[in-house]
């Protein structure tokens, strides 16, 4: 993602059923970046300790995995799996991130990205079937459940 000119990182977590688990906007990608998003993910309510991370080849994976295993924050028999194609869930989930935030030309300031990407993001969750009571393909219950978070008149 381009902000003020700049490139920033989007880090994504996703299941192996494609649900969206958690994401962080970043302005580097290195491993106190990893290890913030990682800390991140694994505190959610809904996060279970997974058996397999499989990122992309990125150097910084290795050493944030060791540390959060060192601190205890995750399974210590978690396994790391740094192959550039298997993180094809991701990817494909990525993409409709892409496809809304690339004709924008990039974002104005980073607090207006990360809400931005946060409702784009949240959306897709929605979209997904991820919200309790609220099918993937319920546009009705999705719109009344939109307009009750904005307290918009439906």
């Amino acid at each position: 993602m381009k902000v003020k000119g700049r490139w920033m990182y989007l880090y994504r977590a996703v299941d192996s059923h494609g649900q969206t688990i958690d994401f962080l906007l970043s302005a580097k990608r290195d491993t106190e970046a990893a290890k913030r998003f990682f800390r991140k993910a694994l505190a959610q309510p809904h996060t279970v300790n997974p058996r397999t991370i499989t990122v992309d080849k990125n150097a910084a994976y290795p050493k944030a995995v060791a540390e959060v295993k060192k601190d205890g924050e995750l399974w210590r028999w978690s396994r790391l799996r740094q192959v550039k194609y298997l993180n094809n869930i991701v990817e494909q989930d990525h993409r409709n991130v892409k496809r809304l935030a690339c004709p924008g030309l990039g974002f104005g300031g980073f607090w207006t990205a990360r809400r931005t990407l946060a409702g784009y993001e949240t959306m897709a969750m929605i979209r997904k079937g991820q919200v309790r009571n609220i099918g993937g393909r319920d546009i009705k219950a999705q719109a009344r459940f939109i307009a009750t978070l904005f307290a918009v008149a439906a």
